[in-house]
């Protein structure tokens, strides 16, 4: 059994959004006609770059080889030009192949992926989800809103889930961090106020971030929610400098999570031996892929932290995340995005239900890819997947995080 083709499909989900302006699946196919899916979660360059990244990688480290041997083309494309380093962009081409192999090698044996990892840990994976505006509200004045927080809050422990995230906290720049305003602060207390009255101790509250401040300004926020018990207070600080999270962690009672934007072990090692996180956050579609993250989590165990794996992308690289989190010891939760271009793009073959997910015997990933679906949205704006602002923070007028929904500007 051998690799020999590689489908690139860019399919860009339709209004809301949510999941970022595009999703890139790949699809691998073995000289004896097994199927497997992928997904890069890759957004440094934009997608006909990484068209080209993905094949690169294809046709150079992995083409022709077993998809068995995960390990080797691992190693070849870490080793890439030389390198030997944590690279995002090859990083996220590689993973999307990766899972398609694992994808393959279920299929090929009639067994889940979460089989080969292990077998089963958890019969349920505990999800979580962020606070999205529900039918009636200002999508626009949601994101600043405490009381309409609350509503969806309590829209979603109804559902039962047991945790929800929420990023009231200020702008997305590409500034690097910065300290606070005083009314991002002021906001930030009232969300975790207004959602802790709303939903008691029927759920943890996630406090998202996306690695805005400076150390001094992560720290001056984080004490003013301590109050409150959020279960997390996610990458305070830019991802770049594992040392200040640490600093974090000491001055602020609530645990530090992070990892969304870091790739391969060496990074998230950086992060525990410093003792600045006791959550992670893999995204599966970037980190290196399912292998790279089972031993990611096999790190953290030694460090007494946690696994959550991170979504913000499509089902294919969700169910990747809950093939692992159904196999692992130290998991805390995954996140999860339930839309209907989520659900319809994989046939409704994981789900939601009542705030957990169980995965069942399907071989492979446990997931059929509505090819035709994905092909009928293709991506045709200009942005990246996500993108930081600009502007820096506004110290007179509000700031606002508009929850990763793609612009109408493309």
């Amino acid at each position: 059994m051998k690799l020999a083709d590689l489908d690139i499909i860019v399919t860009a989900p339709p209004a809301p959004g949510w999941g970022g302006r595009y999703w890139i699946l790949v699809k691998l196919t073995t000289a004896c006609g097994i199927i497997g899916w992928g997904e890069c979660y890759a957004s440094s360059v934009g997608p006909e770059a990484m068209r080209a990244v993905i094949s690169d990688v294809f046709e150079r480290h992995m083409e022709g080889e077993h998809p068995q041997n995960i390990e080797k083309m691992f190693r070849r494309a870490y080793s890439s030009g030389f390198t030997q380093r944590p690279d995002l962009t090859v990083m996220g081409a590689f993973s999307g192949l990766e899972i398609a192999c694992w994808d393959i090698l279920g299929k090929a044996l009639d067994r889940p992926v979460w089989a080969l990892l292990g077998g089963r840990m958890n019969d349920r994976v505990r999800a979580y989800t962020y606070l999205y505006p529900l039918p009636g509200h200002d999508v626009s004045a949601f994101w600043t809103s405490p009381d309409m927080a609350a509503e969806a809050a309590l829209e979603y422990v109804g559902r039962g889930y047991t945790a929800v995230k929420f990023d009231p906290a200020g702008p997305y720049t590409m500034r690097g961090g910065h300290q606070p305003s005083m009314s991002d602060i002021t906001r930030s207390v009232a969300f975790c106020d207004t959602i802790r009255k709303a939903v008691g101790d029927r759920a943890d509250l996630l406090f998202g971030t996306h690695g805005q401040f400076t150390t001094a300004g992560a720290i001056r926020l984080g004490q003013a929610i301590e109050p409150y018990l959020p279960l997390w207070f996610e990458e305070p600080v830019p991802p770049d400098n594992a040392s200040e999270f640490a600093a974090i962690a000491r001055a602020v009672r609530i645990p530090i999570a992070t990892g969304e934007r870091l790739t391969t072990k060496s990074e998230f090692a950086a992060v525990l031996q410093n003792g600045g996180a006791s959550i992670l956050q893999p995204a599966l579609g970037r980190v290196g892929g399912i292998n790279e993250a089972r031993k990611i989590a096999a790190i953290a165990e030694v460090h007494n932290a946690q696994m959550a794996p991170h979504l913000y992308a499509g089902p294919v690289e969700w169910a990747a995340n809950l093939h692992l989190a159904t196999a692992i010891p130290n998991l805390l939760m995954a996140e999860t995005i339930e839309t209907g271009f989520h659900d319809q793009l994989i046939k409704g073959a994981i789900r939601v239900d009542g705030g957990f997910v169980s995965l069942g015997e399907a071989p492979g990933l446990g997931i059929e890819v509505d090819e035709d679906l994905a092909r009928a949205h293709p991506n045709g704006g200009a942005g990246l997947h996500l993108e930081m602002q600009e502007d820096p923070c506004d110290y007179q007028n509000e700031n606002s995080f508009q929850g990763g929904a793609p612009t109408t500007k493309d």
